[in-house]
């Protein structure tokens, strides 16, 4: 039997290294008309951007931490924070009632316990200022001796696009893996315990979890990407962003229009053994999303084109509801 679980672990392996690398390949020479109008955009504005990133390099005197510490930390954090601050409006107040009747688990946080809310936040606050800066002063060490990650020149739109993509692909791989290891049950109760205390999750809870998990789960598979290929700055403060606002967006509990389906996380916390990816390339291949994919959250997993609340217009079952 252990013969044939690791024989189909193997093929598995297999079948996620032959769909990435062909999905590589594929971005590689994807030249679209819908990249042609963005190279187009992007060679109209790069002049601008190329400007302001001057005057920003200028007014520092070429001070090169700095600008690594506004790229990779002042930047993606800010942002997480503005948007989680509107996230965290909403959950402890219920209000807006247009952004609440979203929810994806109605009968969970209805409002937020403030007392675990601000355990939360303090917990966050502590993975960024004590674990993530150091990190980022090691990575920055790193990319210095392998390049110029805080050069003059900004790249071009084609080179982000990609970095972009493999970043992406990265991510998936040493997150679903990362992510597993901690479910393990010898790691499980010790470590990613702390994160799955909220079986409704929160925008916030992104980044609430366990220091070791913090660094293993949450940055290192961010950093891969940046650091193998050498990112300059300006893609790696992209990326960093994208990658914690849509990480909010899959803890925040509710599906609103127009953004990413949060549907998938959420089961995560809710069966715990379910949907352990990024983009559930390798949940597909692994079969760790079997249950998600028979549920009413799959067909819920979609983005909202309307104003509708998909968990009206595809309502759960009422005898599983209630089980």
């Amino acid at each position: 039997m252990a013969g044939e679980n690791t024989g189909g672990l193997w093929d598995s392996l297999k079948k996620a290294a032959f769909v990435i690398g062909s999905g590589l390949f594929f971005l590689i020479g994807f030249r679209n008309s819908v990249t042609w109008h963005l190279q187009r955009f992007w060679g109209a504005s790069g002049d601008f951007w190329q400007t302001q990133w001057t005057k920003l390099h200028q007014a520092l005197g070429g001070n090169e931490p700095a600008l690594f510490f506004i790229g990779t930390m002042l930047v993606p954090t800010l942002s997480f924070w503005l948007f989680n601050a509107l996230l965290m409006v909403v959950d402890t107040t219920g209000k807006p009632n247009f952004i609440t009747r979203y929810r994806i688990q109605p009968d969970k946080n209805n409002p937020v316990d403030p007392e675990r809310l601000r355990h939360a936040v303090k917990k966050v606050l502590f993975n960024q200022v004590c674990l993530s800066g150091p990190v980022v002063v090691l990575t920055y060490m790193v990319m210095k001796r392998r390049g110029d990650p805080c050069g003059p020149e900004l790249p071009t739109f084609h080179w982000v696009l990609l970095e972009l993509a493999v970043c992406g692909l990265l991510e998936e791989i040493l997150f679903y893996y990362t992510h597993r290891l901690v479910h393990h049950p010898s790691l499980y109760k010790s470590i990613h315990k702390i994160h799955h205390e909220w079986t409704a999750p929160i925008g916030v809870v992104a980044l609430y979890a366990h220091p070791v998990e913090h660094v293993l789960s949450n940055m290192l598979p961010a950093l891969m990407g940046p650091v193998l290929l050498g990112s300059h700055i300006s893609t790696t403060s992209l990326w960093f962003t994208i990658a914690l606002l849509v990480t909010t967006v899959s803890h925040c509990g509710y599906h609103l229009p127009l953004l990413p389906s949060p549907e998938f996380h959420d089961f995560h916390h809710l069966k715990f053994n379910q949907c352990y990816g990024v983009l559930g390339v390798l949940d597909r291949l692994h079969g760790t999303d079997e249950k998600f994919r028979v549920s009413k959250a799959y067909e819920r997993h979609t983005v909202l084109l309307g104003l509708t609340p998909l968990n009206e217009s595809i309502p759960d079952d009422p005898k599983k509801a209630q089980d």
